[in-house]
């Protein structure tokens, strides 16, 4: 990805279009989408909303042809700067065929705001335009109110000047329950668990002479796994042509929403069979947002990790603020980043 293309950094002024190209909000969620709206506005940010924002059929907001339209319509609108979904959901996979690539390639990037199924298109701007993409928390989850850092930092990440650099860090605890804004619009995060990234393999243990102390270092690219299982070595997922395009190695991220333990060994092995780890030199994996069974007999989590993904040869950190299990990271798909269990867990990612 030596060409990779930045969007600009989001300043007052910015233009930012809000539609749901997988699932919608529902009128209970519009009190809370009020807060959200006082919030993008509070830092001079312009907000224009599509149709196909609010309203839920057949597990999406509209139909496929209708979210692609619309979609594309302020991909093409270069006075846009960026694109927030509300939030991720189950079938923007079916955009992408209806995506015109093609004509994309004469507009200027933008930044698609969120995580979970957004990440679906985010892989395939970023695989098929070299476009720096975006995962963070979801545009309802900012209103200004949360006290965690990450998610608060999010929208000032996104402010970081062209060439610039942001540092995170682990958060201090975690929790597996969102926040209930339909009986409270300006319910914040309660988290309860203390986090802790942890090593599967350190990247000492492997004597690469590229990863001497702990640290690894790379150009990001990831997401959601439940959905980008799908898209791995195709045209919307193509790690071996960003492999060859980027000036370092890649460091993929993923993270568990739905997947029970044999359901995600399956998938490993899937892409061990695709040829996908061949592409990467580091793994990054969030928690799970899938709960193990108490049964003691049956798989969990971290055994299929640890079975299937120890003999690959590279590094794979886990239990990392990424995805279901909030608060989330702000990752840059493209981004030159360092990431290393420093002060119990450091980012540090280069927008050049």
């Amino acid at each position: 990805m030596k060409d990779i293309q930045y969007p600009a950094p989001l300043k007052a002024g910015s233009k930012i279009a809000l539609t749901a190209f997988s699932s919608g909000i529902a009128p209970e969620h519009l009190a809370r989408f009020r807060l959200v709206l006082d919030y993008l506005h509070s830092f001079g940010f312009i907000t224009v909303q599509g149709e196909c924002f609010v309203g839920q059929q057949k597990q999406a907001s509209a139909s496929a042809e209708q979210r692609a339209h619309e979609l594309m319509g302020f991909l093409l609108d270069d006075s846009i700067d960026a694109i927030a979904p509300p939030w991720g959901g189950e079938l923007a996979m079916e955009v992408l065929p209806l995506l015109d690539f093609e004509k994309l390639r004469s507009v200027k990037p933008k930044w698609i705001i969120g995580f979970s199924d957004i990440s679906t298109v985010n892989v395939a701007l970023t695989s098929k335009l070299n476009w720096a993409t975006l995962h963070c928390s979801n545009l309802m989850d900012q209103t200004g109110f949360t006290k965690d850092p990450l998610t608060q930092g999010t929208i000032s990440h996104l402010m970081t000047p062209s060439g610039g650099e942001f540092v995170q860090h682990a958060s201090q605890a975690h929790s597996h329950q969102w926040a209930n804004f339909v009986a409270n619009p300006s319910a914040d995060f309660e988290f309860d668990k203390p986090t802790k990234w942890q090593w599967l393999v350190k990247p000492s243990e492997l004597n690469q002479q590229s990863y001497p102390d702990d640290v690894i270092e790379g150009r990001l690219i990831g997401g959601c796994w439940d959905t980008l299982r799908y898209l791995f070595m195709t045209p919307y997922l193509d790690l071996e042509k960003l492999n060859v395009q980027s000036d370092v190695p890649l460091i993929l991220y993923l993270e568990n929403a739905e997947m029970l333990p044999v359901e995600l060994a399956r998938t490993i092995l899937s892409m061990k069979f695709k040829g996908v780890f061949d592409q990467v030199s580091a793994l990054v994996l969030g928690r799970s947002a899938c709960i193990d069974s108490d049964n003691s007999n049956m798989l969990t989590y971290h055994e299929v990790l640890k079975r299937h993904l120890t003999p690959l040869g590279i590094p794979v950190l886990t239990d990392v603020d990424i995805g279901h299990v909030p608060p989330n990271l702000t990752l840059v798909n493209g981004a030159y980043t360092r990431i290393s269990l420093a002060n119990k867990g450091e980012i540090i990612q280069r927008l050049n």
